[in-house]
């Protein structure tokens, strides 16, 4: 919380924490709030020395509003997005101070190269669609990334974060497979015994081949990838022989319903090297974390206040809004769950 002699006022975009990556990428945009000793009617907000106004407010609506899209959650949301782009200006005047301070300095590419990391593949028009549909346009999204990133920095630059080195990465990653609590199963069903002993030994031999063996073996009970799966997660059948299977083994269970044999398969721990997205996602999202609180810090600093025409109270707050601009970012890129296969 802010505090000062002339009163607080904070609103917090927050996030969600996602799925592989994840990691995970704090977006929080704060403004504080209402001080009786600066207000001015042609200023939206006071940032130290520096003034965000009116004028600038406008602009940067109008600036937004050129896209359909956002102008179109703009008019259903009006007061909440005037909220929402005075957030988002003021931070970017701290962020300036945040970065000088602190002598860090994030490139265009760099913001790019993390953006493309958040969209994982996904059609960055559709992916920026669904955001300018909840009113998020691109420079927004450009904007908060590359404060993601000096959060980053900062908090690698002053010992409160490892960062992605190499170093870190492995020790996370024996971290993560000496302390698993999912087994990556998966499960063919083939017509006889037999041909259960075959597959089975073909998957120990090649761990690899499971996707094209199961490919091979399509079906209703047949998961053509291997799987994360956690305990309650595992077809009853298999439970027994999942838990007591050491990683690259397997076993085969008769189950007449299913109409043959199944063939289970504890794959072993991903390598390194496959897993290394996750873990850079997981340590970029520790390192933006730890650097909240240095943020924290300049933001106290500049004695931040808003001019209380665009402010809500709700407690002494700003009412907040519940949009994150990464975690939005993350959400609309996610690729539709997978139905899990029949029990």
């Amino acid at each position: 919380m802010i505090t000062g002699a002339c009163g607080i006022l904070r609103g917090v975009l927050k996030r969600r924490v996602p799925r592989v990556l994840v990691a995970g990428c704090l977006m929080a945009v704060v403004v504080s709030g209402l001080s009786a000793c600066r207000t001015s009617p042609t200023v939206a907000a006071y940032v130290g020395d520096e003034q965000v106004t009116v004028a600038e407010l406008d602009a940067a609506i109008a600036d937004r509003r050129e896209d359909p899209d956002v102008a179109a959650f703009a008019d259903a949301n009006s007061d909440p997005f005037i909220r929402r782009v005075l957030t988002l200006l003021v931070d970017e005047e701290i962020y300036t101070t945040v970065a000088q301070r602190y002598g860090v300095e994030v490139s265009d590419d760099d913001v790019r190269a993390r953006i493309e990391q958040l969209l994982g593949g996904e059609d960055p028009d559709t992916v920026f669609g669904h955001l300018a549909a909840k009113g998020v346009g691109r420079a927004d999204v450009f904007e908060n990334v590359r404060q993601q990133l000096v959060r980053q920095e900062i908090a690698v630059q002053e010992g409160e974060a490892e960062g992605l080195t190499e170093e870190g990465l492995r020790a996370a990653y024996e971290q993560a497979r000496q302390n698993a609590t999912t087994t990556r199963l998966g499960y063919i069903t083939v017509p006889d015994q037999p041909t259960a002993d075959a597959v089975l030994a073909q998957l120990t031999a090649a761990p690899t081949s499971y996707a094209a063996v199961a490919a091979q073996h399509a079906g209703q009970y047949t998961l053509p990838e291997i799987e994360e799966r956690t305990p309650d997660q595992i077809p009853g059948p298999l439970a027994e022989g999942a838990a007591a299977a050491k990683p690259g083994t397997g076993f085969t269970v008769a189950v007449p319903e299913v109409g043959g044999v199944l063939v289970a398969f504890v794959a072993p721990y991903p390598p390194f090297e496959e897993v290394r997205p996750q873990l850079e996602q997981q340590a970029a999202s520790a390192a933006a974390t730890a650097g909240d609180a240095l943020v924290q810090k300049v933001r106290d600093d500049l004695d931040v206040t808003v001019n209380p025409r665009f402010g809500t109270f709700q407690d002494g707050q700003l009412a907040p809004d519940d949009t994150g601009v990464v975690d939005l970012l993350e959400d609309a890129a996610a690729p539709a769950d997978q139905a899990a296969p029949a029990n």
